[in-house]
């Protein structure tokens, strides 16, 4: 259990987020294309695509929804410009931002 717990830690964010944001479509996993398209790092408030993982949002201290709607928005339209993947979040949205 040591060995997983490390090994998370060491392949996940530690800041605050809800987890992976994206299923994984089918010719490459979400975390891995968003780091392809030069995503990771990229802020919007206080809601940031993980420097660590691709596939992570993670929450800077001050994030709202409405940051967090707009970075899945951005990452979003960028999978489908550049790559032609549509991707389908993983996280359940509920209510409005």
């Amino acid at each position: 259990m040591a060995t997983f717990n490390r090994r998370r830690w060491d392949t996940q964010p530690r800041q605050p987020s809800a987890g992976c944001i994206f299923k994984n479509p089918a010719t490459i996993p979400a975390g891995r294309l968003i780091e392809e398209l030069g995503l990771k790092g990229h802020r919007i408030g206080g809601a940031e695509v993980s420097p660590v993982h691709g596939n992570f949002l993670v929450n800077l201290g001050h994030a709202r929804a409405a940051d967090v709607l707009a970075l899945i928005d951005v990452i979003r339209a960028r999978a489908q410009a550049e790559r032609g993947v549509h991707l389908e979040t993983e996280v359940e949205i509920v209510g409005d931002d």
